[in-house]
């Protein structure tokens, strides 16, 4: 009886345990080529042309295909039929699929975005009623950093679908303010100091050249549009600027800015 239990035993040893270390051992042997790999493909992509978007979203891309592959000659270790176990998996991918659809379209949002490249990252822009710069991009979302330091996640579905402005496409954009000075004011000196003050700020870009031009004659005011343009990245300091600026200058040249006044009437 003991004989036949250790006969047992060591079939069961032959059986099982060979393909079992052979497995755990293809297993980790696997692991350690793979990350061999992306790092080997991360210095490559680090050399060329790719920007970091692209880096990302194809190194995560190369990753889960490995794995992928690597779990599949893991189970072909064991003695399961691949073949059988794929149709298996593509059958559930199927059922999967049906039931993410959403995921589906922003994986496909996020293939079309590396494409067609209509932003990067540290790009500003405005999408899906938000605005913010580009954090990062992967694989079905955009991540975005608004104004107010908050991070804002957009399914890349929506992005590739919709609207898009790109601040830091063209490298420059356009801040717009508008001042109102009185009616009595001199138009033409009151668009040369206002210009000046345009002009002495650094990040105020020479082309462009600053504009300031007669937009309204409103009720109380004749209202002037101030646009100077700058880097995205400069704009926030530009528009604050002009803003401060502008009350200054017009102040040392005795330029005076409407405000409303209360009128009493005593009865």
């Amino acid at each position: 009886m003991e004989n036949l239990s250790m006969e047992a035993i060591m079939g069961y040893v032959e059986t099982y345990g060979v393909p079992i270390l052979t497995a755990i051992l293809t297993f980790i042997i696997g692991s350690w080529i793979i990350k061999r790999i992306i790092k080997a493909l991360s210095k490559v992509m680090a050399k060329g042309t790719y920007d970091e978007s692209l880096q990302k979203f194809l190194m995560n891309l190369v990753s889960w295909a490995l794995k992928i592959f690597l779990i599949l000659l893991v189970i072909s270790q064991l003695g399961v039929d691949v073949t059988t176990f794929a149709a298996v998996i593509a059958a559930a991918g199927l059922a999967v699929g049906l039931a993410l659809q959403g995921s589906l379209s922003n994986f496909a949002g996020g293939v079309l975005i590396m494409i067609f490249k209509p932003y990067k990252i540290g790009d500003l822009i405005e999408a899906q009623g938000v605005l913010g710069s580009v954090k990062e991009i992967e694989i079905f979302t955009t991540k975005l950093i608004t104004p107010q330091n908050k991070l804002a996640i957009v399914p890349n579905g929506a992005m590739a679908n919709g609207n898009i402005i790109n601040y830091t496409a063209e490298g420059k954009m356009r801040v717009d303010t508008v001042v109102g000075v009185d009616y009595g004011s001199d138009i033409k000196k009151t668009k040369e100091v206002l210009l000046e003050m345009l002009k002495a700020n650094p990040k105020v870009l020479e082309e462009p050249a600053p504009s300031v031009n007669v937009e309204e004659l409103a009720d109380s005011s004749v209202n002037l549009a101030v646009r100077p343009y700058c880097k995205p990245e400069d704009y926030w300091d530009v528009y604050f600027g002009t803003i401060e600026g502008t009350k200054e200058a017009l102040d040392k040249a005795g330029i005076e800015i409407p405000y409303p006044h209360e009128v009493q009437i005593n009865k």
